[in-house]
């Protein structure tokens, strides 16, 4: 059963593409250890397109922000350097065999909601893409 108290982690790393996997081995064992397997696969591919776009569109460090709510909500966040905004996310379309660019249409059409802010934090300024999904109901819990 997952943990119902409010927690959060935040993982910086550097600019660097193998720090992706990092955060996705991190983010499972985050979930693991809170109870939260169901949501596992779902938030790697979540974690993995917001953390790929903050290594690879930016130059400075990044960082990588899980929160439990406490009330079924997971919220994936990345930091990165740069203040501009993330580039819209286009239509969705899974026939297409592009190797890049997908990142947030995958988190748009994955993600309960998506969003991105500024931020300016001791005068440095960045941006913070985040995205939300419910913990799915546990099938072993419902009753007939």
């Amino acid at each position: 059963m997952p943990e119902s108290d409010p927690w959060e982690c935040s993982l910086y790393i550097p600019n660097d593409l193998r720090a992706v996997t990092v955060c996705r081995r991190t983010l499972r064992l985050i979930l693991t250890m809170h109870g939260l397997i169901r949501m596992v696969d779902l938030a790697e591919l979540l974690a993995t397109e917001l953390v790929s776009n903050a290594v690879r569109h930016t130059e400075g460090p990044a960082a990588l922000r899980v929160r439990w709510s406490g009330t079924g909500v997971l919220r994936l966040g990345a930091w990165d350097a740069d203040p501009s905004p993330p580039e819209p996310p286009k239509s969705f379309d899974p026939g297409l065999e592009r190797e890049e660019g997908r990142g947030l249409e995958l988190v748009r059409a994955c993600a309960d909601t998506w969003g991105w802010q500024p931020l300016v934090r001791e005068g440095n300024r960045g941006k913070y893409v985040w995205c939300e999904m419910g913990a799915a109901p546990d099938p072993a819990s419902r009753t007939a």
